[in-house]
């Protein structure tokens, strides 16, 4: 009894351990010289002897694996996929597969507008007059040539640089489906149709997967009815619609939602697409899911609807920047990052971009967050958007093979129904959640702004005072002290 109330070592266990292994392994021996079926005993353990020996060996592998581990191993090496299990094609698409969906119609290389040509007119009538300044005043641009131009336009040969109209684009892995959104509050008819044809003409039918226009509650008829009976003789095209006026982040969301496509892509309704201009986005996100692209954006203008088309050779590329009042605006590229492209299918790497045009994985958007959804109408969301995607692993950039022309307006048509504050409110929540300690430098250059911040501060310490003093004076104790202490005031005055 004595032995069995000492300590046993591990060294002991260990050694008995193996001891009955060994005699194991002598039953196993003289059992294999020896027929069972002379000694019925014998048959029994030989029978019983490779369970015996499992449980042994179960118990020696559970005490390894539990030690502690001290050294980190490299993971196991895994099996290459065979060749034949690829999810996707060798090579590059062809030419076939990447038709547009839907083919342009003859063109009349005489008509107003036609090939991204000016518009003119020489003589104008009193009507014609009242009606171009009537355009202006509601668009900003001129209506009057809009309207005369064709829908379905196009734009003249692939002015690109050779080595876009000659890139290939790889199968493996495939290019991403995407859906196109377009945002509009009253557009005008013309600019808004010219688009969506635009990005029908122009985008392959394999991957353009909807066209979503969203409704930012307008107010003219013709884009309600009108509208949708127009857009359901171009099949993927869909009208979806806001009841009150909310602006462009909360109806990008709104279309960021209903979306399928892999890709989502974002254009203003006065846009007009390049030859190619799809497949150089879609590719890069392809290749690094977590860039946030955007077209190199061409000038449409505004009084004559010219498209300032690409030159082959000798373009200088601008890419988007900020200032420390968070205004952006654009600079030339700067020689190190022309240094590091080889040639015009490099992405140009940019601190922010404009906003208004850019491709963005559908996945890694709402990875990211997607737009602060607290931000109103207009104003401030594409810088917040690009301080987003940088300070989370991405990064914005500059596809100059892919061409998107734009009609810029020297002011914007539309009202703001809070408000322009709104716009510095924006940026004070850009500058709260993205700018940390350089957020004080953007105070001082927008005194509005750093009064907003002091209120949003100011304001939920005003009310949380208030409610303390609220609770304190619906104490009884309180009462009683407040009485005791009025009678004491009345009693140092008599």
């Amino acid at each position: 009894m004595r032995f069995f109330r000492r300590r046993s070592s591990p060294l002991k266990v260990a050694l008995a351990g193996a001891l009955f292994v060994v005699f194991l392994f002598i039953l196993q021996k003289d059992a294999g010289s020896k027929d069972p079926g002379e000694e019925p005993w014998l048959k029994n353990v030989v029978q019983r002897k490779g369970q015996v020996l499992d449980m042994m060996l179960g118990a020696v592998h559970n005490l390894r694996d539990s030690m502690p581990k001290l050294q980190i191993r490299a993971p196991a090496p895994q099996d290459a996929a065979p060749p034949g299990t690829r999810s996707c094609l060798p090579g590059a698409y062809t030419a076939a597969e990447l038709r547009p969906l839907l083919e342009r119609p003859p063109q009349d290389p005489g008509g107003p507008g036609a090939d991204g040509k000016a518009f003119r007119k020489e003589r104008w009538t009193a009507e014609e007059t009242r009606e171009k300044e009537r355009g202006y005043e509601k668009h900003c641009f001129n209506a009057f040539a809009s309207d005369r131009i064709s829908l379905q336009r196009a734009l003249g040969p692939d002015s690109r640089p050779p080595e876009c109209i000659d890139q290939k684009f790889k199968r493996c892995p495939p290019l991403p489906t995407t859906s196109v959104v377009i945002v509009f509050h009253n557009e005008a008819w013309s600019t808004l149709l010219r688009t969506v044809y635009s990005v029908l003409h122009s985008s392959p039918a394999l991957l353009l997967r909807e066209v979503i226009l969203v409704d930012d509650a307008s107010t003219d008829e013709y884009l309600k009815e009108e509208l949708e009976r127009y857009v359901e003789q171009l099949q993927i095209v869909r009208v979806v619609r806001q009841r009150e006026r909310k602006g462009l982040i909360t109806a990008r969301l709104l279309g960021a939602s209903v979306a399928t496509g892999d890709v989502l892509t974002f254009l203003d309704a006065h846009c007009e697409c390049f030859h190619g201009w799809l497949e150089p986005l879609l590719s890069r996100i392809a290749e690094e899911p977590t860039a946030v692209v955007s077209p190199d954006i061409a000038t449409i203008d505004l009084n004559t609807f010219e498209f300032s088309r690409p030159v082959q050779n000798g373009k200088q590329h601008s890419r988007g920047n900020f200032d420390w009042s968070l205004t952006f605006g654009w600079e030339l590229v700067p020689a190190r990052e022309r240094q590091r492209r080889k040639d015009e299918t490099f992405p140009i790497k940019s601190p922010t971009f404009a906003g208004g045009l850019f491709a963005i994985s559908r996945s890694y958007f709402q990875h990211i967050g997607s737009y602060d959804d607290q931000m109103e109408i207009w104003g401030g969301e594409n810088v917040e958007m690009s301080f987003r995607v940088w300070q989370c692993g991405g990064q914005v950039e500059i596809v100059p093979c892919s061409v998107v022309g734009h009609v810029f307006r020297s002011k914007s048509p539309h009202s703001f129904p809070k408000g322009t504050q709104v716009i510095s409110r924006n940026l004070v929540r850009l500058a709260e959640v993205w700018m940390d300690a350089y957020k004080h430098i953007f105070y001082r250059r927008n005194q509005q702004a750093a009064q907003m911040a002091r209120e949003l501060v100011i304001r939920p310490l005003t009310r949380l005072l208030i409610q303390f003093l609220t609770w304190l004076l619906t104490r009884p104790l309180t009462r009683l002290l407040i009485w005791l202490l009025i009678r004491l005031l009345i009693w140092l005055l008599t």
